[in-house]
């Protein structure tokens, strides 16, 4: 009888006061504290205030992509949308990525985020000369395409004179996008973490969701420690674990490695910088540092993953493409290495969707999860209030 007693009281670790502020029943629970959720909770409270919100988390900081991206606010270097024009009406996707950039901004100012408008670079090798030429014959269409969407005539143009200011080797053509920037990922999640408590949305680390379920109070999340949570509706905004709760959902994972150099005070690289179809990216931190990520073409398979890891194949790459072509003849110390997961699909629009009664999720950004995430968890709030 002891033993039933236990069982049945298996929350019996939580205190009163735990129950009632922090897993008591909610009209919305969020499940991922990355930059859709924790957006989604603010523009939520904004239209909702006297809603009970919490945010899940499992891991002890987001799990995804939130803080461990390259920080680059940008919408899509040439060769990037030439690839992605095929996929669906590309003068929607980059005003929903422009969209979600302005709103992040908006919403927590640029001296928090340490918005730089630096400019993005496109870099061709001297043995891409070919696709070199077919984006230097785009940037006309582009500019074009983008210029309803960002206000401006000219947002790509030639800048293949700047070529030798930066230092590196083996480039021939460099194409400027005006409008792109950088921003401090970490600040940005710190900010949006304190924005959220003081909106009277905890957020709760630690907290894996397990399932899923209806209820009497609308669902019912079972948390993998044991506790339960009772909520109105739910918002799923884990992007590349959305599946592993709704397997319905047409995400797959993707992950992306990076590395980050010793400081380079004799370096100046002013931008952010993408190579090979946007598969490579890199850009100097404000301490001096280079961060460096990408490769995940290199082999599709291996890195469609959930997995946290590093690879022999991508970090080789990663290394050579520093030596070989940002800091020509220099090996620096590599200081950090990590991974971070995206979550990706056959449309580049996210899916912002009521996938279940009660139950919106608000997943796939297909890499673009800083521009997007912001409009992301406007558009998600603003479903939410409606329900």
């Amino acid at each position: 009888m002891r033993d039933l007693a236990f069982k049945t009281l298996r929350n019996a670790a939580l205190s009163y006061w735990e129950r009632q502020s922090f897993f008591g029943p909610v009209e919305v629970a969020i499940i991922g504290a990355g930059l859709v959720g924790l957006t989604a909770a603010l523009y939520l409270k904004q239209r909702r205030p006297g809603w009970r919100v919490v945010v899940l988390e499992r891991g002890a900081l987001p799990s995804g992509a939130s803080t461990k991206n390259a920080g680059f606010a940008c919408f899509g270097s040439v060769s990037e949308l030439m690839a992605q024009e095929a996929r669906g009406d590309l003068q929607a996707v980059v005003a929903a990525r422009c969209e979600g950039l302005s709103r992040l901004r908006a919403l927590l100012g640029d001296a928090a985020l340490d918005y730089r408008p630096v400019g993005g670079y496109e870099l061709f090798r001297h043995e891409e000369a070919e696709l070199a030429a077919e984006c230097r014959n785009k940037i006309g269409y582009f500019n074009e395409l983008v210029a309803p969407v960002v206000g401006h005539a000219r947002t790509f143009h030639d800048a293949s004179a700047l070529i030798g200011r930066f230092g590196f080797a083996g480039v021939g053509t460099l194409v400027k996008n005006e409008h792109e920037g950088s921003l401090d990922a970490g600040r940005m999640m710190r900010t949006l973490l304190a924005r959220a408590w003081a909106a009277d949305v905890p957020v709760l680390s630690n907290c894996a969701v397990e399932a899923i379920e209806s209820s009497a109070a609308g669902q019912r999340l079972r948390l993998a420690n044991g506790v339960t949570v009772e909520a109105g509706q739910v918002l799923l905004a884990t992007n590349a674990f959305a599946t592993e709760l709704l397997p319905e959902l047409a995400v797959k994972p993707g992950r992306g490695q990076v590395l980050v150099t010793e400081p380079l005070p004799d370096v100046a690289l002013p931008g952010t910088f993408h190579y090979d179809h946007g598969y490579a990216y890199f850009r100097q931190l404000a301490d001096h540092c280079i961060l460096l990520g990408g490769g995940r073409n290199l082999d599709f398979e291996a890195e469609e993953t959930t997995a946290p890891g590093l690879t022999n194949t991508v970090q080789a790459y990663l290394e050579n493409l520093l030596h070989e072509v940002i800091v020509p003849g220099r090996q620096p110390r590599i200081d950090y290495r990590w991974s971070g997961v995206m979550g990706f699909g056959p449309a580049l629009a996210p899916i912002i969707d009521w996938v279940r009664p009660g139950v919106l999720a608000a997943v796939r950004c297909n890499g673009m999860g800083v521009a997007l995430g912001a409009g992301t968890g406007w558009q998600a709030a603003r479903k939410l209030a409606a329900g």
